[in-house]
């Protein structure tokens, strides 16, 4: 299994509680907002450490409470797209990809110059964030995630701030990385649609107090 995830995390009211098992693809968080879908991201990512529970991915235990095991984020070889893109805004777009290469410890099946084919951010190396659109800061946010080489892809919202006008793009850009690199994708939504064209299994997350 690419993901085996079993976490509780308590989180003031509510009580972030998942269980899931996914194979290859592209697998959805599913649920509507103030769930803790972003939250079982930051448990995998290592940013937020769960109550209890064991947190497996692509055959290595990044978590396990019982067995004290708790890898730090940069040793879990893990790609994280957060909402809100963070590209550093000093750094043009080049030195913004580049930052995820330095940051990767293996090497990996994707050079520089097929991600940014992939990813059609040629025309926008010299530029930085602020002269973006949310379009290109997404796809920007995702070569940097894949620089890293990771094991594994996590998207939280991918789409948020992107305009309706290029929102097919970025949707075609996820296809394409699912479908061309193999690399397993855990991804957070509430939108249904979405989740429905993307998905090759769905997890969804209800409200528990």
């Amino acid at each position: 299994m690419s993901f085996d995830v079993d976490v509780q995390r308590r989180l003031g009211d509510v009580r972030v509680e998942v269980r899931f098992s996914a194979s290859a693809g592209l697998t959805a968080l599913y649920g509507p907002s103030g769930v803790g879908k972003s939250s079982v991201l930051n448990m995998i990512a290592g940013l937020l450490k769960p109550d209890r529970g064991r947190i497996v991915v692509a055959g290595q235990v990044l978590f396990d409470a019982d067995a004290g095991i708790d890898l730090a984020p940069e040793h879990r070889r893990l790609g994280y797209v957060f909402q809100d893109g963070r590209l550093f805004p000093h750094l043009t777009v080049r030195d913004n990809l580049l930052y995820g290469r330095r940051l990767g410890d293996v090497a990996g099946p994707v050079a520089f110059d097929e991600i940014v084919d992939i990813l059609g951010v040629g025309p926008l190396l010299a530029r930085r964030p602020q002269g973006l659109s949310g379009g290109e800061a997404r796809r920007v946010a995702i070569g940097r995630a894949l620089l890293r080489h990771p094991r594994a892809l996590l998207m939280d919202e991918p789409l948020s701030g992107v305009d309706p006008a290029r929102r097919e793009g970025v949707l075609a850009l996820i296809e394409r990385l699912r479908d061309q690199l193999g690399l397993p994708i855990l991804y957070v939504s509430h939108d249904r649609n979405e989740v429905d064209r993307l998905a090759r299994s769905v997890v969804e997350i209800i409200p528990s107090g």
